[in-house]
C-alpha cells in the first residue's frame, strides 16, 4: 500500500492548483506537445492544452481525479510502463521525495522524455521557514533525507536550470509552505491532512499547542510582522528543468 492510500483519502479537498504556480510550470513546459505526469496524484498542475498521461501509484488518489482529467495509469516512477522517448516532457510535482529510488526514477523520466524533465521540488538546504525553525525542526532533518539537493540532481540528471518559485500569501494549494502568512491554518486538522509531513500529528501535539498559544498571545505576529506586509515569499520551492 502506498503512502497516499492511507493519508490521501481527502487530498482533493485541500490540494488545488494555484494559478500563479501553474503559470510557472506551464512556462517550463513551453514548446512541448505531450507530457507524462509522474506521481500525478489528483491532477494538480496538469496542463490542459496538450496531450497528458498521468502515472500514480495510489488508486485512492486516482479515484479522486476530477471528471475530464488526463487518463491515469497505476504505476511507479522507478518502472515507467512507456517506451523510450514516448513523450516530449516528463513532469513531477512535489513527488520526488516520495520515490523509493530517486536515481532510478529520474533515469526512467529521462528515458521516456525526448526533450526535458520538469520538476517542482523544494531545496532541502533552505532552513529559514518559521514553521520548521520555531516549531517543527525535525521536519528539516526528515526533508534533508528525502529531498535531493541540487548537486545531487545534477549528478543524477546532468545540467539543470533552476527557477525560484515565490509562494503567494493567498496560495490556493495546500502544501506545507502554502500557509506562511496564515499560521492559524496549521491548527486545522483538515489542512494538515493534505500535508504528508503532518501525518500522525494531532491537535494535542505540544508543538501545535505552542503555536496556538503564540497566535493567541500575539507573540507570533510580533515576531513575524515583516511577513504580514509581504504578498509573496521564497521558502525554497524551485522548478528544475533538465533538457
Amino acid at each position: 500500500m502506498t503512502t497516499y492510500d492511507s493519508i490521501g483519502r481527502a487530498y482533493s479537498a485541500r490540494r488545488h492548483s494555484d494559478p500563479r504556480i501553474a503559470a510557472a510550470i506551464t512556462a517550463a513546459l513551453s514548446g512541448t506537445a505531450s507530457v507524462l505526469n509522474v506521481g500525478a496524484g489528483t491532477g494538480s498542475y496538469e496542463p490542459t492544452d496538450r496531450a497528458v498521461i498521468a502515472l500514480e501509484p495510489s488508486r485512492v488518489m486516482i479515484a479522486q481525479r476530477p471528471p475530464g482529467a488526463a487518463p491515469a495509469v497505476c504505476g511507479v516512477a522507478e518502472r515507467l510502463p512507456f517506451r523510450d522517448a514516448q513523450f516530449d516532457a516528463a513532469l513531477g510535482i512535489l513527488t520526488l521525495h516520495h520515490w523509493t529510488d530517486q536515481r532510478r526514477g529520474l533515469a526512467e523520466c529521462r528515458r521516456v522524455a525526448r526533450d526535458r524533465v520538469v520538476l517542482l521540488t523544494w531545496d532541502p538546504t533552505c532552513n529559514d521557514y518559521w514553521l520548521i525553525r520555531e516549531y517543527f525542526p525535525e521536519f528539516q532533518a526528515l526533508d534533508l533525507s528525502r529531498f535531493a539537493t541540487f548537486a545531487e540532481l545534477r549528478a543524477m540528471m546532468g545540467p539543470i536550470d533552476i527557477h525560484e518559485v515565490l509562494i503567494p500569501a493567498d496560495c490556493t494549494d495546500g502544501f506545507l509552505g502554502a500557509y506562511w502568512r496564515r499560521p492559524e491554518a496549521y491548527l486545522d486538522a483538515g489542512v494538515r491532512s493534505g500535508i504528508s509531513s503532518f501525518h500522525g500529528i494531532g491537535d494535542d501535539d505540544p508543538r501545535l499547542m505552542r503555536l496556538r498559544a503564540d497566535l493567541e498571545s500575539g507573540a507570533w505576529a510580533e515576531r513575524h510582522a515583516d511577513l504580514l506586509a509581504r504578498t509573496t515569499f521564497d521558502i525554497g520551492y524551485r522548478i528544475v528543468i533538465a533538457r
